[in-house]
């Protein structure tokens, strides 16, 4: 009896590896009939000051303005609470609009005659009403990739993001991505949260500006540690060193997510800021060369010692020039500093802000004057408005 058993154990044994090897075999005939992976591939890029020769602009086309759900309310400010209680799920102010789109429309010509090519999302009716099982809601935007596409090498990141309204807006780039997947690319979707009621402090306390620098010091935010969540704009890159701010839409396990991925080949610092309304990092500390960065004088790092101690040198930009009476729904005057660097020794500036024009021009970069003034009323500078594909550069330690 024992004979026999080991007998039919040996011809299981053997048929289930025949089968294994055949399997193999199959998916080995597969793997060469697949077309090779090009050798150069079209995503690279470490930093943000490198040469830039590729990018993507976001687009204000069907633009809506959010519901006003309890993650808005804790990331925008009171005199604005009204339009959203308005206006929300419905379009942003159609002359507005246009105006913005005319602008980003001449922000590209102006890209493309600086020799950079210029890729767009594809344009989404955001009006449109979605349910999962846990919340419902209508979409915002595709006008801001930097919010959620995180370059980093040859590898895009799409954020799970933070916002219910912008639950679905990956769907706005997935064909430039796919595109860039098939020319070599890495392409990684952070988890998606769940987005329940439970990321949310239902409670949230805030009433004033004293209310959320006051949660801020706490380190109480509107985002719980229900589910890992963050925005790719509270990343900023150099090199091999990757900074983060722990804010409104980003949370601790968001960012661990990040370090766990990105480890060993990057170090992801998380840095803080004396901000009573921390959300996205690039109009607070926007590195815009090696050991050069540009930190909002309202909003100090508790952190900057680091970078001193570095060698970086820590530039304070001017108070930026926007009339009081200029709409910001969803962002602050400081977009002034939201720059895009093409390079070291040029960087795409607002053409109004004269005072970090003469900054720039003190520092020998020159200056690529565009107005989008009305594009800024929809939450994001140059730096907003883009995330870059390629820039001409290696990756390097900067921090050491």
């Amino acid at each position: 009896k024992l004979r026999g058993a080991f007998t039919g154990w040996v011809q299981r044994t053997f048929q289930s590896t025949q089968a294994a090897a055949a399997s193999q075999n199959t998916c080995a005939a597969d793997d060469k009939a697949a077309s090779p992976v090009p050798k150069d591939c079209l995503v690279c890029s470490y930093n943000e000051w490198d040469p830039l020769e590729e990018v993507i602009v976001g687009r204000a086309e069907n633009a809506c303005v959010p519901p006003f759900s309890v993650e808005v309310k804790a990331n925008t400010y009171e005199k604005y609470w009204g339009f959203y209680q308005k206006f929300g799920g419905q379009g942003f102010p159609k002359d507005h609009l246009k105006k913005a789109i005319a602008e980003i429309e001449e922000m590209c010509n102006i890209l493309k005659g600086e020799g950079v090519i210029v890729k767009r999302p594809d344009p989404i009716d955001w009006s449109v009403k979605y349910k999962t099982p846990d919340f419902e809601s209508t979409g915002m935007y595709g006008a801001m990739p930097r919010d959620i596409l995180l370059v980093v090498g040859n590898e895009i990141i799409e954020a799970p993001m933070a916002w219910r309204a912008r639950f679905f807006e990956y769907r706005a780039y997935r064909r430039l991505i796919k595109d860039y997947f098939n020319s070599g690319a890495k392409w990684t979707t952070a988890p998606k949260p769940t987005m329940a009621d439970e990321l949310y402090d239902q409670n949230y306390p805030i009433h004033s500006v004293e209310d959320r620098h006051k949660l801020a010091a706490q380190g109480k935010f509107v985002t719980t540690e229900f589910e890992p969540c963050f925005d790719a704009a509270d990343f900023i890159r150099a090199g091999r060193d990757i900074f983060v701010q722990r804010s409104q839409v980003t949370n601790y396990m968001g960012i661990e997510w990040m370090r766990r991925h990105l480890a060993p080949d990057y170090r992801v610092h998380i840095i803080s800021f004396k901000d009573p309304n921390p959300m996205h990092i690039d109009a607070t500390f926007n590195i815009i060369g090696p050991g050069l960065v540009l930190s909002n004088p309202d909003r100090p790092c508790h952190q900057i010692e680091l970078f001193k101690k570095a060698g970086w040198t820590v530039i304070q930009p001017p108070v930026p020039l926007i009339p009081d009476d200029h709409p910001l729904w969803m962002s602050s005057k400081w977009l002034s500093m939201n720059v895009l660097m093409l390079d070291e020794k040029r960087v795409m500036v607002d053409a109004n802000e004269t005072s970090i024009q003469k900054m720039f021009e003190k520092l020998g970069i020159s200056t690529i004057k565009v107005n989008i003034r009305h594009a800024n009323s929809l939450g994001g500078g140059f730096h907003c408005w883009t995330c870059d594909i390629r820039r001409r550069g290696t990756l390097q330690s900067y921090l050491d």
